[in-house]
């Protein structure tokens, strides 16, 4: 596992774990920009050919609030990290 980013906080973990960072076993994409910006979300159940869809995050922290939604994606130059494609209600 990358060492920086033992630090992080993962999408999803409890603001009251005391270790919501990555677990070892499993495998992560880094979040870059928008809401999410920083995080590391756990892609671990996806299979690497579903992938290349990205992901609809829940968040109370985009643009429509409680409720919304926020889009990330994979960058073709870089696997490991799914840039921030906008927010959704």
């Amino acid at each position: 596992m990358d060492m920086r980013w033992l630090q992080r906080r993962v999408y999803g973990a409890d603001h009251e774990d005391p270790h919501p960072g990555p677990r070892e076993g499993h495998e992560y994409v880094e979040l870059a920009g928008g809401p999410l910006d920083g995080l590391l979300l756990d892609v671990t159940g996806i299979p690497p050919a579903e992938r290349p869809s990205g992901a609809v995050l829940v968040t109370e922290i985009g643009r429509f609030g409680p409720g919304g939604r926020t889009l990330y994606g994979p960058r073709p130059a870089r696997p490991g990290i799914w840039a921030w494609e906008g927010d959704a209600p």
